[in-house]
């Protein structure tokens, strides 16, 4: 059950917007507590907003102010979406963005000096199984972080931060981190298939591989390093393939590279 019985604004009610809102309703989150704002929401989420009576509107209305304002656009829309949005910011509002880049004094820019939180989250928040980093700024008080936690705790698992510059690492490991593990599964497939394994079937082994040993991480106490060394014999094929894998010029300077690359990417949309 997610407390509190302030007001909530969701601005955006796309994949992301879309599974946090699904995921307020399913634990608990009274629907006539929440406005989605959006132009023009899917069929199926104004079947959503409508049987949790819950409000659906384009702009938000006029003389509403909120409690949590939640901006989840995509960082490109920002300029045009933020200005109408300043007269729904009040003392006690607490702005939560989850758009990638898009730093405080951006949105302060837009909306005044007010309480706010930059998050992150990824996308297996859309089944509950995200997670999310978060960094709130001096106005944010201990009541106001309560309550963006929990309603970001419904996606998965939150992760604060200390500084606003450790969200643009955030977002290259786990923000975007879902489509390293994707390319992984491309990547498993295309080689069992140059060794002659039919495509579809090299597929499935790749993916239900890669699913099911990203569960069994989930559920084991052991850290990934001892998973890792469980399922490798010495001399045997695991510990050949990760003599390629944990070479000097293997795997972890390519994950260097591409995450350093995400995360500069993530300074430069901030700009």
């Amino acid at each position: 059950m997610v407390a509190g019985s302030g007001s909530i604004v969701l601005v955006g009610a796309g994949n992301m917007g879309g599974a946090m809102l699904s995921g307020w309703l399913d634990k608990g989150v009274e629907g006539r507590r929440i406005t989605v704002v959006d132009p023009s929401p899917s069929e199926t989420m104004q079947e959503k907003i409508s049987a949790a009576g819950a409000r659906h509107a384009t702009a938000v209305p006029e003389g509403m102010v909120a409690d949590i304002l939640f901006l989840a656009v995509k960082p490109q829309m920002m300029d045009t979406v933020l200005p109408p949005l300043k007269a729904a910011v009040g003392e006690k509002t607490v702005v939560v963005s989850v758009a990638a880049g898009k730093t405080l004094g951006f949105l302060q820019s837009h909306l005044g000096d007010a309480a706010m939180v930059r998050a992150m989250p990824n996308t297996p928040a859309m089944i509950g199984r995200g997670v999310t980093g978060a960094f709130a700024n001096a106005r944010v008080g201990d009541a106001q972080r309560q309550a963006v936690d929990e309603l970001l705790t419904v996606s998965g698992p939150v992760e604060w931060v200390a500084t606003e510059a450790d969200i643009d690492a955030v977002t290259a490991v786990s923000g975007s981190g879902p489509a390293y593990v994707f390319y992984l599964v491309e990547c498993m497939a295309e080689a069992g298939r140059k060794l002659g394994l039919p495509a579809d079937l090299a597929m499935r082994l790749a993916r239900e591989t890669v699913s099911g040993a990203g569960e069994l991480l989930n559920q084991s106490p052991e850290d990934a390093s001892q998973l890792r060394k469980n399922v490798t014999s010495p001399g045997g094929t695991t510990a050949a393939a990760l003599s390629v894998l944990m070479a000097d010029d293997g795997i972890q300077p390519i994950f260097d590279k591409a995450i350093e690359a995400a995360r500069t990417r993530a300074e430069e949309l901030g700009r």
